[in-house]
């Protein structure tokens, strides 16, 4: 998945165009990428951070689970000169596939979480209220749609994915719309949702700028493609392939991400328990991680003014210790419980 700010457009006049992915020089900072160094960039996209890695020095495994991402990265994998290695699969799984590529630890770990602005910039992906498109929103293109979703799920777990996925305050007279509307016929494109939406809740004057059917979008785009369930499994994943010293950075661009990233560090960083003066500390295990950055890292006025999409981006980053990996329990730092759905929450 490439990052939401991405710039450029796929090609231009003059051949194709380089993509800047958002906080590119702050991922660099904080990943220090060491000629011979193997880093993985796990939300390849469009190779942005990828080609900056290799220009540095390093060796690269991009994963991504965008089909469209992996066919358009084949130019970069010939011009590496085997430096670069392309897997097809989720970064949840970003262990896995880094010892299936013949090693047993890495030196860095980058993921941009989100959705790719090449997927919200292509209608027929129908992630976007802006286009109207089929009401889809899979990024790997496989299972069930964010159309499925809408016109079969109960309306108590619509509620509910509205309201925690997307934060949307007035998740039940959305749902109930949906419910009501899907009776007389099943919605089939983003327009038809989008216009709903926007009918039931109006435009709030103070928030001109943002449209109403936002966080619903939000919500669907992140329960159909397990967003929250990968972005946390990938740190789990990340712990147990980085070797000691290895560097961990993460850019998130909504604060359901965020939440994520700051208890997983604040989990792993921890090395006292809370205790009280009734009570003794409690044992800890060993920190697994120790804080690069002390506070999030935002984009600056030039780069979120030249991309709109980068102004919600946020950076967080650690340095791996020798303590050995912990399992992680993705709900406890704060990915819900939801409706399951063929194969969806849980």
């Amino acid at each position: 998945m490439m990052a939401l700010g991405e710039l450029g457009s796929a090609h231009d006049a003059g051949g194709p165009a380089r993509h800047v992915p958002v906080l590119l020089e702050p991922v660099l900072d904080n990943l220090a990428p060491q000629p011979g160094e193997i880093i993985v960039d796990g939300t390849f996209g469009a190779g942005g951070y990828s080609r900056a890695l290799l220009e540095r020095g390093a060796q690269v495994i991009g994963i991504d689970r965008d089909p469209d991402a992996i066919a358009g990265g084949q130019e970069l994998v010939k011009a590496s000169d085997g430096k670069l290695k392309l897997v097809a699969g989720q970064f949840a799984d970003l262990d896995k596939h880094v010892r299936a590529c013949g090693y047993d630890g890495v030196d860095g770990v980058v993921l941009d979480l989100g959705v790719s602005s090449m997927q919200l910039d292509q209608a027929e992906r129908g992630f976007s209220f802006m286009r109207d498109g089929p009401l889809d929103m899979r990024m790997e293109q496989a299972g069930p749609s964010a159309a499925d979703v809408v016109n079969e799920l109960p309306v108590r777990d619509l509620i509910r994915i509205i309201g925690l996925l997307g934060e949307e305050k007035r998740a039940t007279t959305v749902a109930h719309a949906i419910d009501n509307a899907r009776k007389v016929k099943s919605f089939s494109r983003t327009a038809e949702l989008s216009a709903l939406v926007e009918k039931v809740l109006g435009r709030s004057p103070k928030k001109a700028q943002i449209h109403p059917a936002t966080r619903t979008f939000q919500a669907l785009r992140i329960y159909v493609n397990a967003e929250l369930h990968q972005a946390a499994k990938a740190l789990g994943s990340a712990e147990q392939i980085l070797k000691p010293g290895g560097r961990l950075v993460l850019v998130s661009f909504h604060s359901l991400e965020d939440r994520l990233v700051k208890r997983f560090f604040a989990d792993r960083c921890k090395t006292r328990g809370g205790g009280s003066r009734h009570m003794p500390e409690e044992d800890v295990p060993p920190a697994t991680f120790e804080m690069l950055t002390r506070k999030a890292v935002d984009p600056t006025a030039d780069e979120a003014g030249l991309n709109p999409r980068a102004r919600s981006a946020k950076l967080r980053a650690g340095r791996r210790t020798d303590a050995d990996a912990r399992d992680l329990d993705i709900h406890s730092i704060g990915v819900p419980r939801l409706a399951e759905f063929n194969g969806l929450g849980g």
